[in-house]
């Protein structure tokens, strides 16, 4: 179940967004002309997507390799039992750590780590490791990103998948359709 905060985008919403991550600098009356609607729908829909939560902001993307930090990593790191908040307030304040997201498994924690080469990147880690919240760290080098970090075909499902609950079960009882030439499975 969605919470009360979110919920389905519709294909308005989806080209709204698409339109505003193609184009960050354009304006609402643009948008508004493109999208054939009022300037007020525009801003009423862009409105409660921000409070919502499904648009988290609208600054400029950077990328740390042309700001001369070249080399990525995803920093696997294992917490003292308790002292979660304790690491997270340690790696708050290293610059060069982007994210760091819990984990189950293993590791308690993954952090996308940027570093102007690898020995900054160790001096990062041992920064980290002298903290008694943070007992181990597993560095894994990125060579090369093959699909960077994306939203628009989620956006593009998640629009579908709204459009398609609104229209209702299909006409065959709800079953899945099977695409021509396929034979069922079963």
């Amino acid at each position: 179940m969605l919470d009360i905060m979110s919920g389905p985008v519709d294909q308005l919403d989806a080209r709204l967004i698409a339109l505003l991550r193609d184009e960050p600098r354009i304006g609402l009356m643009e948008v508004a002309r493109r999208l054939k609607v009022a300037r007020g729908t525009v801003q009423a829909r862009l409105a409660k997507l921000t409070e919502r939560g499904v648009v988290r902001g609208f600054g400029p993307e950077l990328d740390p390799h042309r700001m001369g930090y070249p080399l990525m990593a995803f920093v696997f790191l294992q917490i003292t039992q308790g002292r979660l908040k304790e690491a997270v307030r340690v790696l708050e304040e290293v610059p060069e750590v982007l994210e760091a997201t819990a984990t189950s498994g293993p590791s308690d924690l993954l952090c996308r780590v940027v570093a102007r080469d690898t020995e900054h990147l160790q001096d990062i880690v041992n920064r980290a490791l002298s903290n008694p919240a943070i007992r181990r760290t597993t560095s894994y080098i990125a060579l090369s990103e093959q699909i960077p970090y994306r939203t628009g075909p989620l956006l593009d499902s998640a629009a579908a998948q709204a459009t398609s609950a609104k229209r209702g079960p299909s006409r065959s009882g709800g079953a899945a359709r099977i695409p021509a030439g396929s034979a069922p499975r079963g």
